[in-house]
């Protein structure tokens, strides 16, 4: 017999969505190094900078909702793969910004660049794998109809 999933209003995880938002604003500071690069207008390295600050801004909300699914037994078990892409581009980012606050070039070269290519390639990844830390338990639960 084929079974369905049956969940119950409110049953979603909350903090893919704010891993989604903050994984975009990361790989967008990749584009916008790469553009300092290119031509060497400062604008780049602040768009970067506001980047990258934003990102983690959001990475702590998801991070926060996170708590908030597995209080309400909404979230499964994590899955460590996924949390140590999600974690590392996090801790990654965070040295990144602080290389953004440096002067002119070296705000981006090469340092920069070469962290927000790294963290673009783990975000990446975790998009593909679906922008989430754990299972949602409402997709587990079934019941033969």
């Amino acid at each position: 017999m084929a079974r369905s999933v049956v969940t119950r209003p409110g049953s979603r995880l909350l903090h893919p969505f704010f891993v989604g938002l903050a994984g975009t604003l990361l790989i967008a500071a990749a584009c916008t190094d790469a553009m300092y690069v290119s031509n060497s207008l400062m604008q780049w390295a602040n768009f970067s900078a506001w980047l990258i600050t934003c990102g983690l801004v959001l990475a702590l909300v998801a991070a926060l909702l996170l708590l908030v699914d597995g209080l309400f037994g909404n979230a499964g078990k994590i899955r460590i793969t996924d949390f140590c892409l999600l974690a590392s581009a996090a801790i990654l980012s965070l040295f990144n910004v602080f290389v953004h606050t440096r002067d002119a070039w070296t705000s981006v070269v090469p340092t920069g660049i070469v962290l927000s290519v790294i963290v673009a390639v783990l975000l990446l990844i975790a998009g593909v794998r679906g922008w989430s830390v754990t299972e949602n338990r409402a997709d587990r639960r079934g019941e033969d109809l």
